[in-house]
């Protein structure tokens, strides 16, 4: 049994997805849209989660990842370091669309950015 003792060790060391464990640094946080009525009152949100949306970082005119939000308008996405230019999938017909359209990911952490939608309700 000795013999095939290294052969597992080194096995074990090149399982698929072992590396995707080693990325340490990306975003999460909350993408809302708003605002979704034309009057704002006080008794009432302006603003809503935005469900459903996707998310594409852009790095050197390349898509390289993209994550559509979850219902209650949350995202969380491994990215490698650096800056990035965020778009949307679809961009709004009316209103400013998403900002921040630049995120910077820090090495060795997951940062919180939110990303608000303007829908051009006025």
């Amino acid at each position: 049994m000795r013999q095939f003792a290294p052969l597992i060790a080194v096995a074990a060391l090149v399982v698929p997805g072992a590396s995707a464990a080693a990325v340490t640094s990306g975003l999460h946080g909350l993408v809302m849209r708003g605002p979704i009525t034309p009057v704002c009152a006080a008794d009432q949100p302006c603003d809503q989660p935005a469900a459903n949306v996707r998310l594409t970082f852009v790095r050197g005119g390349t898509a390289v990842a993209s994550v559509r939000t979850t219902r209650n308008g949350t995202y969380r996405l491994a990215l490698a370091p650096g800056r990035y230019e965020v778009r949307l999938a679809r961009r709004p017909a009316i209103g400013r669309g998403l900002s921040p359209t630049t995120v910077r990911v820090l090495r060795g952490r997951f940062s919180r950015v939110d990303f608000f939608i303007d829908t051009g309700i006025r």
